[in-house]
């Protein structure tokens, strides 16, 4: 048993066995026992940070590692019922690798891939002291020595496989290195012997060359794309429901603060590392800030690319935006476009993304507020004053002062005609949304709600620990806010709220487009049940 060849099971065992919160993912490794020694065994799995990949790493080596016995740290777990459990537990030799680890230990003398390759060999040679000479320097060869010697073949973890790409972005010369000495590692017909299976974790998709991958026989599983590892990602809705009843938390409050990430086979996940500190604080809150990924998204939503900031202020407003994954090279030193900059918040976490729709959104209240804490670190001041204005347009919303709110929603729009340009309603749906921001914090907002015989524009439904008033809002361009009420009134939306029981406020917003001052109109009814 050694530090890189063959380890043992004790670091997944302090987080499967010795930590308060684990959620059982060890069903993965059937799917990955039904790929061992095929033409599938290449596999990467890329993710956000905090959303386990770690985790699954140590899982992976320590079920299939010769250099230890996981019979009773898997016994009760998901994998142990399955047929071919016993037939590959502890049966592979494995390589592990924490590429992040490693950089960070790394004497500084040292060149990274030769260090690498040092740290195994030395080990290997231990092992197999007749096959690995005291001269062996490339790892690739070493492996394919011991295969034709011994016909042992080996399973390679590699965690944080992108380190590289991500810490030392501009040093093309280490890139190219490592991308070779991973190539070795993984292509070529001496690999396909001595490989049993490679699993390798990371935040970004494999770096694209033209068309094609740096590593281009991997499957890989992504934000974009998780396909049938989806469940696997982070907590599922039904993990999250059982631990809000353990810990005796409100699943609802978990639903909007941790949920919003979807996929084509899943409509809920959630985020794991923020659910686990929910669950053992006892509160919710944003676990993002003070982050590395905070500081990148900062960072990432200034950049000048053209429309940018129009699509980030849309998805602050809670709208949903078009992005072509497809044009991003997964390295983040080539942003061209917006789009690239959306796909990267993507594979950050810091947004959802429905695949069916090709749209990405600000998932949650955690996320939702992360974004809006880095608004405030930027000089975007239009967009910051009408989050912080949020709080008074909502406090005279509900005191019906229709002058105060005609004034709230027209300064928002002045303040940001540089960025949203008014068109239609759906335009001036996009500024509504913006200036009643914290809204959010105590209400579930829709976007044209089905009604008695039609679509709100928008309807505030309160959330169960508020008591505050249902809103309809109608929205017109060039017509009367008088003519939206009636028309709330006439296609009697407010029928899907009759199951609640509180006060309803009918809203009604218009705006003169002809108008030099860009006039906006209110009227705010109560409605009378």
């Amino acid at each position: 048993m050694g530090q890189y060849v063959n380890p043992g099971n004790d670091s997944f065992a302090s987080a499967a066995l010795y930590s308060q919160i684990y959620v059982d993912k060890t069903e993965m490794l059937e799917y990955l026992n039904q790929v061992i020694n095929s033409e599938q065994r290449y596999v990467c799995v890329s993710r956000p940070r905090r959303f386990g990949k770690s985790i699954a790493a140590r899982m992976v080596a320590a079920y299939y590692s010769k250099g230890c016995d996981s019979a009773e740290l898997f016994k009760e777990y998901k994998i142990a019922k399955e047929k071919d459990f016993g037939r590959h537990l502890n049966q592979y030799n494995v390589i592990h690798l924490d590429i992040a680890e490693l950089k960070v230990t790394m004497p500084k003398d040292e060149e990274f891939v030769s260090y690498i390759q040092k740290c195994i060999i030395n080990e290997l040679r231990d092992a197999y002291p007749q096959v690995v000479k005291k001269e062996a320097y490339s790892l690739p060869l070493a492996l394919a020595d011991i295969n034709e010697k011994t016909g042992e073949s080996f399973i390679i973890v590699i965690d944080e496989w992108d380190t590289i790409f991500r810490e030392e972005k501009y040093n093309k010369r280490l890139q190219n290195e490592y991308i070779d000495f991973l190539r070795g590692l993984f292509k070529g017909e001496k690999s396909q012997r001595f490989m049993n299976l490679a699993y390798l974790t990371g935040i970004l998709p494999i770096k694209r060359y033209n068309s094609e991958s740096a590593l281009n026989n991997f499957k890989e599983y992504t934000m974009t794309s998780p396909k049938r590892l989806a469940k696997y990602v982070g907590f599922t809705q039904e993990e999250v429901k059982n631990l809000c009843g353990r810990y005796h938390m409100d699943f609802y409050e978990a639903q909007r603060w941790y949920d919003g990430y979807a996929f084509r086979t899943l409509a809920h996940i959630y985020c794991p590392n923020s659910v686990t500190n929910a669950m053992l604080d006892g509160e919710y809150n944003n676990y993002w800030t003070g982050t590395v990924a905070y500081e990148s998204l900062k960072y990432y939503i200034t950049l000048d690319k053209d429309g940018l900031k129009n699509a980030i202020v849309r998805l602050l407003a809670g709208e949903r935006f078009k992005v072509n994954v497809g044009t991003f090279e997964n390295d983040m030193t080539k942003i061209y476009s917006r789009d690239d900059v959306l796909t990267i918040l993507i594979h950050l976490g810091y947004l959802g993304y429905d695949v069916e729709k090709e749209e990405a959104y600000i998932p949650n209240e955690e996320v939702r507020r992360a974004f809006a804490g880095a608004v405030e670190g930027t000089d975007w001041s239009p967009v910051i004053e009408a989050i912080r204005a949020s709080d008074r347009l909502l406090q005279s919303t509900w005191n019906r002062d229709e002058e105060a709110v005609a004034a709230g929603i027209e300064e928002s729009h002045l303040a940001n005609a540089s960025v949203l340009k008014y068109n239609d309603e759906n335009s001036l749906r996009c500024v509504i949304r913006l200036a009643y921001y914290n809204a959010m914090n105590e209400y579930t907002i829709i976007d044209e709600m089905p009604t008695g015989k039609g679509y709100a524009d928008l309807m505030f439904i309160p959330r169960p620990c508020s008591d505050k008033p249902a809103m309809v809002v109608e929205l017109k361009y060039d017509g009367s806010a008088e003519g939206a009420i009636a028309q709330i009134k006439g296609r009697r939306y407010t029928k899907s709220l009759e199951a609640y029981k509180g006060n309803i406020l009918l809203v009604g917003v218009n705006y003169h487009k002809e108008d030099v001052d860009k006039t906006h109109t209110c009227v705010i009814e109560e409605c009378v049940k």
